[in-house]
């Protein structure tokens, strides 16, 4: 009876906390919904996902590159991140892609709601209170201010970071309560996994010393000593950050400030997010730094006096309650990475960077809830729970209408553009937004905003140079992208679109040179290898092209224009057979490859296998039902194999969408000569020869046709 009773017991304790953790996690999830169908490709998604060759290629190779490339990571500038990679590398995998991105926004999703219920789960363990850990988690999970990382696909690592620091965490305060060593050591694992997803996680060590002084109170020398293994793994961490962001993307040290930037920004986002989180209006993705960063703007001196006088209020705090100074230290401490001591970004504040440090500012919430209810103020309890579920509501709108700005590129950027109008990254972005929508006059306009805020935009140079080549107007595009070499002559892509724009003008030895070029300063561009090979190709260097075709493939196997080029050079060799097996695979790798299943047709009917080259014929006819020489190459086919009416009719329907294509005037004058018309196949004869008179069948074809009339 005794151990039926204990039973029991522990079912109504387990029972009410995962009730109110799944209806949580359930209005959660409604109010993020929209975020599944998101469009929006944000500032870096390129380099994580559409760009990233490791990720579109997933598999154990691209899994031990993400871990093994420590100090100078080689697809993402910035820091070492490898779970973060692998986790976005999964969803391509399951069908991510830049045309579907729910799988990646379903993913992340995911791991917010987690993160919700984990942020229950360890209220819940720091004060005892069910009711409260759950209205606090509530207003973590639909607040504003967590949309971000969801629809943003290289935000992945944010969220992980989180889960993987969260459950760190509460091991941690299990362990502090029970003093079970395994406990332990899964937050040092948990630890280790945060910092493998995102570097902001370093300060949990702190964190945890913090906890222990406030609420767990049990901050002594033992508690001391039990965080130098956390520390250890802090500082490797951050050495490793600061040299792979140094090396890939760029770090502003301290000492190359004037001695007032450093407190003038800290004062102004210890503020900023306070005033983010209370009143979550015009949020962006982008908060550009005050100019000039001094007293003379409303923020910043709005930051200074704002800070003194929290500050003052804290220390006051102390004199009833640990919580309010703690829990803000908290806070101060979970974000102080990202505070721009270091500068690594262009933005002064984001909002992304407050996810995981509002575990601080959620714990004097719940302190202060938990007071309430422990000195039995039940007007206040009742009346604070209906505020809460005021604010939530509130929150969930907001929440809903910001996601509504996420649905595509267009609308985000213009949204941000409407709140910081002259920020030269934004006309950029919206720039590119055009540009996937082929609206190309709209696109350089944009990049000429672009480089009118910002005159060294290499990003603006080459995007630009891309929309002027696509519009033929070369000469242009080509002084577009020696702009962006000559601002920084180590960039690769402009190299390659510099020398794809001198291949179009057939200066192919220039190209070459370009290629290289881009080659040499990164030595996984695919493409660049790719474009090589089509240029040496071009001269005639056929064992050359190979060589680069291949080297391609080798950085990216599911490259589907290298193998469809592999394709091309071993047909013009003459090797029919190696020639179709190249072709089959970029078929596989693209089923709606039209080049692809043309020159498969060809190929195949080189080697006599009609029946197959016909189907592929069809395949390419059904992509692209304007090609007059796919129509002329099946009639050629259905010929051959004695199918006179269907061959006819395929080269009629290649004239009517080529009346000048000498060689279907051709093939229908001989289709018609084995029907038996003669008279119009004399005609299309002397038609193929007035708009070829060297074509040597047509003048022999009409020859004999003639002797035959006559």
């Amino acid at each position: 009876m005794h151990q039926k009773s204990s039973e029991e017991t522990i079912i109504r304790q387990v029972k009410l906390p995962a009730i109110l953790i799944i209806v949580v996690c359930f209005f959660t999830l409604i109010t993020h919904w929209p975020a599944l169908s998101a469009k929006t490709l944000s500032f870096d998604d390129a380099q994580y996902l559409t760009q990233n060759v490791l990720v579109q290629n997933p598999g154990w190779i691209s899994a031990k590159r993400f871990l093994t490339e420590i100090l100078e990571p080689s697809t993402v500038a910035g820091y070492y991140q490898p779970l973060a990679m692998i986790s976005l590398m999964l969803d391509y995998a399951l069908g991510g892609s830049e045309n579907n991105l729910m799988p990646f926004h379903r993913t992340s999703l995911i791991l917010h709601i987690a993160n919700t219920a984990l942020i229950i789960v360890l209220l819940y363990l720091l004060f005892g209170q069910v009711w409260v850990a759950a209205a606090v988690g509530l207003l973590f999970g639909v607040h504003p201010m967590t949309v971000e990382p969801i629809p943003w696909v290289s935000e992945r690592k944010t969220l992980l970071a989180a889960f993987l620091a969260l459950w760190s965490l509460i091991f941690y305060v299990r362990y502090a309560q029970k003093n079970r060593w395994g406990f332990y050591l899964c937050s040092s694992v948990m630890y280790l996994l945060a910092l493998m997803s995102k570097p902001t996680s370093t300060p949990l060590a702190a964190v945890m010393l913090l906890m222990d002084y406030w609420p767990l109170k049990r901050l002594n020398w033992r508690s001391v000593f039990e965080k130098i293994p956390f520390f250890v793994l802090g500082g490797i961490s951050t050495i490793i950050t600061v040299i792979s962001q140094t090396h890939t993307c760029g770090t502003t040290m301290p000492s190359q400030f004037g001695p007032a930037r450093i407190p003038l920004v800290l004062c102004h986002n210890i503020i900023f997010y306070l005033y983010k989180m209370i009143w979550p209006v015009n949020l962006s993705s982008h908060y550009p730094f005050p100019e000039p960063l001094n007293l003379s703007q409303p923020m910043v001196l709005a930051g200074v006096i704002g800070t003194f006088l929290l500050i003052l209020l804290l220390v006051l705090s102390l004199r009833r309650t640990r919580a309010a100074l703690t829990g803000w230290l908290i806070f101060f401490i979970a974000i102080l990475p990202t505070m721009q001591i270091i500068g690594f970004s262009d933005v002064i504040a984001s909002d992304k960077f407050a996810y995981l440090p509002s575990i601080g500012l959620l714990m004097i919430i719940a302190s202060f809830l938990v007071w309430l209810c422990n000195n039995r103020f039940l007007t206040l309890c009742r009346v604070s729970a209906v505020i809460i579920l005021v604010l939530a509501c509130a929150e969930s709108v907001a929440t809903r209408l910001y996601l509504t700005y996420w649905q595509n590129t267009e609308s985000l950027v213009k949204y941000m553009l409407k709140l910081t109008p002259d920020v030269a990254p934004l006309h950029s972005m919206l720039g590119l937004a055009f540009q996937s929508q082929g609206r190309f006059d709209k696109a350089v306009d944009e990049y000429r905003k672009t480089l009118q805020l910002w005159p060294e935009s290499i990003v603006a140079y080459n995007n630009m140079g891309i929309v002027l080549k696509s519009q033929n107007k070369l000469d242009e595009a080509i002084d577009s992208f020696r702009q962006a070499v000559k601002i920084k002559p180590d960039y690769a892509e402009a190299h390659n679109n510099l020398g794809n724009a001198l291949q179009s003008q057939n200066k192919l030895d220039e190209a070459i040179d370009h290629f290289r070029q881009a080659i040499n300063k990164n030595r996984d561009f695919a493409e660049a290898y790719n474009n090589l090979g089509n240029a040496l190709f071009s001269q005639g260097k056929y064992n050359e092209a190979i060589e680069y075709y291949r080297k391609a493939l080798d950085v990216n196997p599911r490259f589907a224009k290298a193998h469809y080029n592999l394709g091309n050079v071993f047909a013009s060799l003459g090797r029919f057979d190696d020639a179709i097996s190249y072709y089959r695979q970029a078929l596989k790798l693209n089923p709606d490859y039209f080049d692809a299943h043309s020159n498969i047709g060809i190929a195949l009917k080189s080697t006599g296998r009609f029946d197959e080259a016909i189907d592929h014929y069809r395949q390419a006819l059904k992509l692209k039902p304007d090609s007059a020489q796919v129509y002329n190459n099946l009639g050629n086919l259905l010929l051959a194999e004695g199918k006179f009416d269907e061959a006819v009719s395929q080269f009629r329907r290649a004239l009517q969408l080529n009346p000048h294509l000498a060689d279907a005037q051709y093939n229908l004058a001989y289709a018609l000569k084995l029907q038996g018309n003669l008279d119009e196949a004399i005609s299309h004869c002397q038609q193929a020869l007035q708009i070829d008179p060297n074509h040597t069948d047509a003048r022999n074809l009409l020859e004999k046709l003639t002797s035959e009339k006559k």
